[in-house]
């Protein structure tokens, strides 16, 4: 590897690419690695990218033990518990800076009702538990971050080497240094927080200064989250959820084990002894809010549950969004809430 190694980073030298002396040093680079050698070589083939470039590019990011730590689950199993979750993101603080963002941005909000169906609230909501409305959206340069799970945790190296290749060919776009932007430790970017390869999918240039900016454009931001979730199978004027009463002697697995897309008939359902507000002709979802000490509390998802829950692959995130919207909704003045056909 030492022979490799020497050729290629005078190739990189004679080709114009520093490489810059750190106090760490000692510590590798991401180009001493064959795995990123064999990958930055693959784009070339596969994108045309220039493979002295992207290795000069690696050649200043090392592996960030920190990622590794955060991505991983936690040593000791902690019982799931829906009111510690909940109260992470439905607290007074997300719903007062929700109802301000909701009428700071008021008209871009309106619009992307109109255009996509998804109602303000929920797009607000969805804002205010990935990044408190713009406030916290990550200090990691993507490119460490999403190297470092892409060849240093074998768990998901396939969907992080994927986001990393999205997230190279989102720079070339858009005229991007690598390794300037920043991120989540996943290497999630902006506002949103949208991956690499949903931000290439899905988001867009809502504010119409020809270009897609999710770290510095809110409206941007406000049209890609409402896109993102019409382009999942948002349905408008539809329900979220509602809360469900079973009765006591109900054995519930089979229905928890029918997963989380709707394919539960709610009339059937009822004619079990759930008691909830839906239509009977109705596909829900059984959701189980857990507390330890505390009784389950139950609720039926229907299609727009399931839709939050392609941003998040989990009913507490998706309960979260919801009941953030509803509360930020609430206290919101009467006069800019008033009733849509279209919602």
């Amino acid at each position: 590897m030492e022979m490799l190694l020497k050729p290629l980073l005078t190739t990189l030298l004679l080709a114009g690419f520093t490489v810059h002396a750190t106090a760490s040093d000692n510590q590798p680079t991401f180009v001493d690695e064959p795995a990123v050698i064999d990958f930055a070589r693959d784009l070339e083939l596969r994108h045309g990218f220039n493979t002295a470039e992207l290795l000069g590019q690696f050649a200043q990011t090392r592996p960030n033990p920190r990622v590794l730590q955060l991505i991983q689950p936690p040593t000791s199993p902690q019982q799931r518990s829906w009111e510690r979750y909940r109260s992470r993101f439905l607290n007074e603080r997300r719903i007062e800076n929700g109802v301000r963002f909701w009428q700071e941005n008021l008209t871009a909000l309106v619009r992307a009702r109109t255009f996509y169906g998804v109602p303000e609230e929920v797009i607000v909501a969805i804002i205010g538990v990935e990044t408190e409305y713009g406030r916290n959206t990550g200090g990691f340069g993507v490119l460490e971050a999403l190297a470092t799970l892409a060849f240093h945790y074998p768990r998901r190296a396939e969907f992080f080497r994927t986001e990393l290749e999205q997230f190279l060919l989102l720079a070339r776009e858009n005229h991007l240094d690598p390794l300037s932007v920043k991120g989540s430790f996943a290497g999630a970017i902006g506002i949103p927080q949208f991956m690499p390869g949903s931000q290439r999918r899905y988001a867009i240039d809502f504010d119409g200064d020809q270009r897609i900016d999710l770290s510095g454009s809110v409206e941007d931001a406000i049209g890609s989250v409402a896109r993102f979730l019409e382009q999942h199978g948002w349905v408008s004027g539809q329900p979220v959820a509602v809360p469900a009463t079973l009765p006591g002697d109900t054995a519930v697995t089979p229905w928890l084990e029918a997963g989380i897309r709707p394919s539960l008939d709610v009339g059937e359902l009822t004619a079990s002894g759930v008691i909830a507000a839906a239509d009977p002709q109705a596909k829900a979802t059984l959701v189980d809010l857990v507390s330890p000490g505390k009784p389950t509390e139950y609720w039926l998802g229907f299609d727009n549950f399931y839709v939050i829950t392609r941003y998040n692959r989990s009913s507490f995130y998706a309960m979260s969004v919801f009941q953030l919207a509803e509360a930020i909704r609430q206290r919101m003045p009467s006069d800019l809430t008033a009733a849509d056909s279209s919602r």
